[in-house]
């Protein structure tokens, strides 16, 4: 299951190669650029998830030849390309949809990758993530009619603060889930399960 940063890494790193070969810079750039999640992300982190992946058969790499005459570094320039395993685990990765994709760390990822998730799917996220940061709302409630009399009045504010966010994400969730609920469903993938009765 995909719980942090680090375990979303490897699901982002094959959807990204499943466009195509690409360079190790250039999967780091390219996750910055796309999916905002890995502004802090190390070369020390990823090639030890690109080595991973290789290891599991869901990737393979070259060295890319240089064209004669060319000034070049000693290393080659290695190039990573995903292969049909690697397709079949990016397809199982972006199917869950469990608590661990609606998580802080990987949602965002996740969401970002929204365009290859069935609808059903989708919408499971969707529903996980505004279940979860509904119940971190009741902590905060709670917390701030417990502490406030106890809080100087810029730590009340950061609280509150916090209670806005949580609840500004959770409206944004229910026209995501409005939206993804009216969308007529695409030749082949299941429609987005209707709303439950109450």
């Amino acid at each position: 299951m995909v719980r942090k940063r680090g375990d979303v890494l490897p699901l982002a790193v094959l959807a990204l190669l499943a466009e195509g070969p690409l360079h190790g810079y250039e999967v780091r750039r390219r996750l910055d650029d796309r999916l905002g999640a890995f502004r802090a992300l190390s070369y020390g982190t990823l090639y030890p998830c690109l080595r991973a992946l290789q290891a599991g058969g869901c990737l393979t790499e070259t060295a890319e030849q240089r064209a004669p005459g060319t000034v070049s570094s000693k290393r080659s320039r290695v190039v990573y390309e995903i292969t049909e395993h690697g397709r079949e685990r990016l397809a199982e990765l972006l199917e869950e949809a469990g608590p661990a994709a609606w998580e802080d760390d990987a949602f965002g990822v996740r969401l970002a990758l929204f365009q290859r998730v069935a609808p059903r799917t989708r919408l499971r996220i969707l529903e996980g993530r505004r279940a979860r940061l509904l119940e971190r709302l009741e902590q905060l409630s709670v917390s701030i009619e417990r502490t406030q009399a106890q809080l100087d009045a810029y730590a009340l504010e950061a609280q509150r603060h916090g209670l806005e966010t949580v609840r500004s994400e959770v409206d944004w969730l229910d026209r995501l889930i409005t939206a993804e609920r009216r969308a007529p469903a695409r030749p082949g993938v299941p429609a987005a399960a209707p709303p439950e009765e109450s």
